[in-house]
């Protein structure tokens, strides 16, 4: 009767979990964008970790959580998606990734500051709303020009860091409801800025709701997404992860906005996270008029076959291709007594390192500048964090860049690494080793 009882308490608990599991796990039927269910299946990365679901040491889950990462293309809207999404109270409501620091994104936060002022005609006073607003770096920049500044982000522990550095921020999800409370306390906004966020949003046609209550009749609606054109031709297949619920186009952005009475009147490409597009919609009644990089970017989509199944079909190919590629290298690395390390623990490096299928035996460590990561064991693989201060005190011989999309800014800064024989991998679009010889050689054939 013992083990009987043990076997029943034991199919409780798989019922438990099981009914858990639904709790958090949705499968997405009906595109978030059209309503359509004629989907192209491109590729499935099996079951993961979240990537941001960094583990304390001294608490690692006997069974980690895993969640399925199959995507998917609507064949009607052509969005780009995954086809399960995760109860974003658990993806969001603690979060580890903070804006970052570095010279590049300083540069591209002024450049969006200053972009947003002109197009959107901002004067001192005028009400800015950033969804998604993180630690609140951007809105400070509005803030130094005179704005007025309102901060909606769902990350409480990050909420409370803007309001510390005097960045009005609330701790929510912006929707409806958000975007109607902020424009009775505050007013209606002259702008309002998603950057980075948009493409986390499962329900997309809720957010929009909410740009409508609160933007002002002649305001700007500025959202800066990872494009797609970028994704598919240069293999970031690494940025395809649970939070990322949608990978975006001119395309299926026009057909978005249309159903919320917004089109978009301006975009331009810029080269953060690896590629991608600040588009700028405004209300169709409030009559600006389309720049010709609108239907320039449609072209160019069109060209690329973006609005065909066959590039999605072959970028799924490359990616299985990469993914064996940096396995194989990095192991035959290991294999031969080289002490190789992460360069970075972004959400797409953990997500790399999963899908190739590499852990602590492989990866001695990951370095990162991020202290809410230091100490920590990436989720999944488990391979430690340490501070870049650890690092230097014994670096590796290789050093896999997982944080690829500051490349240039990383080598040129650990020039004093590949002077004493390091090397660097870069996993995107293909693997490559970068030595001090390949830099030199590479600065004399641009001269």
């Amino acid at each position: 009767m013992q083990d009987a009882d043990m076997q029943d308490a034991d199919m409780q608990d798989a019922d438990m979990q099981d009914a858990d599991m639904q709790d958090m796990v949705r499968w997405v039927e009906n595109c978030r964008v059209c309503g359509g269910n004629d989907w192209l299946d491109v590729i499935s990365f099996g079951s993961t970790p979240l990537a941001n679901g960094f583990l304390d040491p001294a608490a690692v889950p006997e069974d980690e959580p895993a969640y399925p990462l199959e995507v998917g293309v609507c064949r009607d809207c052509r969005l780009m998606s995954i086809r399960h999404t995760i109860d974003p109270e658990a993806l969001f409501s603690h979060y580890v990734y903070v804006s970052s620091d570095s010279d590049l994104m300083a540069g591209h936060m002024r450049h969006i500051a200053d972009l947003c002022v002109r197009r959107a005609g901002l004067d001192a006073g005028d009400l800015v709303v950033e969804m998604g607003s993180n630690i609140g770096t951007q809105l400070a920049l509005f803030q130094e020009g005179g704005q007025r500044v309102v901060g909606v982000d769902p990350a409480k522990n990050l909420v409370q860091v803007a309001n510390d550095q005097g960045i009005p921020s609330i701790a929510a999800f912006f929707g409806a409801a958000e975007g109607a409370r902020v424009a009775r306390d505050f007013g209606q906004a002259k702008l309002v800025l998603g950057r980075q966020c948009f493409a986390h949003i499962e329900n997309v046609h809720n957010v929009l709701d909410g740009v409508e209550a609160v933007l002002a009749p002649d305001g700007l609606l500025v959202i800066e997404v990872p494009y797609l054109v970028n994704l598919i031709e240069e293999n970031q297949f690494d940025t395809i992860y649970h939070e990322h619920a949608s990978y975006f186009s001119i395309t299926t952005l026009s057909r978005l906005f249309a159903a919320h009475g917004l089109h978009i009147v301006d975009a331009e490409r810029v080269a953060v996270h690896g590629g991608s597009i600040v588009v700028m919609a405004s209300r169709v009644t409030a009559g600006r008029r389309p720049m010709p990089v609108v239907a320039e970017l449609v072209a160019l989509e069109q060209e690329r076959g973006l609005t065909d199944d066959s590039a999605y079909l072959e970028f799924a190919a490359r990616t299985r291709r990469v993914l064996a590629g940096v396995g194989d290298l990095v192991r035959d690395l290991a294999a031969r007594g080289k002490r190789v390390a992460g360069y970075g623990a972004p959400s797409k490096g953990t997500a790399l390192l999963q899908f190739c299928g590499l852990g602590p035996r492989e990866i001695e460590f990951c370095s990162d500048t991020t202290p809410l990561k230091h100490g920590k064991l990436l989720p999944g693989t488990h391979i430690p964090v340490r501070s870049p201060e650890q690092a230097r005190s014994n670096p590796p011989d290789y050093y896999l860049l997982l944080a690829w999309n500051y490349a240039e800014e990383i080598i040129r800064k650990e020039r004093r690494f590949l002077e004493d024989g390091g090397r660097f991998i870069v996993p995107i679009p293909e693997p490559r080793i970068v030595s001090a010889e390949s830099v030199l050689e590479s600065f004399l054939e641009s001269v």
